[in-house]
């Protein structure tokens, strides 16, 4: 079963892939924080008709989860401008492997710590072996923009 999540995790970041150079291009014609907005827009009327449709969960409970929950919106909100802003002037893979190092030092962080509700997995050889691989990745994708 979490093979098949590996697959989702995967055709997410496929689809983040793909998204990055349209927003990108998107806000090189409108503006970045106005791209965002645009995207953020279109991303709401999607998942409005998503739950409408096919939504099982229960939306009144929102008031009643910890307030620190809900800025995830908001972290979505500065990612996708963030990107905007910097696939116009490192390129798409640049952008992209940058935002993956970045989500993997922090996903070690809360793994490490046992932030937010994760089950605590300390760092390791390995995990540092990884890290320290992928920070070359990052160099060698971006040292032409650098």
């Amino acid at each position: 079963m979490k093979g098949l999540f590996v697959l989702v995790a995967l055709c997410g970041g496929m689809v983040m892939g793909i998204q990055t150079p349209i927003n990108g291009a998107l806000g090189k014609r409108i503006g970045g924080i106005e791209g965002a907005l645009i995207s953020f827009a279109v991303g709401l009327l999607c998942l409005s008709l998503a739950v409408l449709f096919l939504g099982k969960g229960n939306l009144s409970q929102v008031t009643h989860v910890p307030k620190p929950w809900l800025i995830g919106g908001a972290l979505g909100a500065i990612g996708v401008t963030c990107s905007i802003l910097s696939v116009q002037r490192i390129g798409v893979a640049g952008t992209l492997t940058a935002a993956v190092v970045g989500q993997i030092l922090v996903g070690l962080t809360i793994d490490h710590f046992g932030l937010l509700g994760v089950r605590r997995t300390p760092l390791d050889f390995s995990r540092v072996l990884g890290v320290i691989l992928m920070l070359s990745g990052l160099y060698f994708v971006l040292r032409q923009n650098l």
